[in-house]
């Protein structure tokens, strides 16, 4: 009886909360990915950022 308690609350609690924090390490990885390539694509050959990624870096409430 006490491996059938052990067993629902492993799949109660901890699947969920795995599933979750592995999403959200996921997701964090997969930002810093696409974000890193957006800097990369939008330099000129001399290395300055192109009006693009001025742009998304620029403070529109200023």
């Amino acid at each position: 009886m006490a491996g059938a308690v052990v067993i629902v609350v492993l799949l109660v609690v901890v699947m969920p909360v795995g599933v979750a924090m592995s999403g959200a390490a996921g997701a964090g990885l997969l930002g810093w990915l696409l974000g890193r390539d957006r800097d990369l694509d939008n330099v000129d050959s001399s290395g300055e950022p192109n009006e693009y990624l001025t742009i998304s870096d620029s403070n529109p409430w200023r």
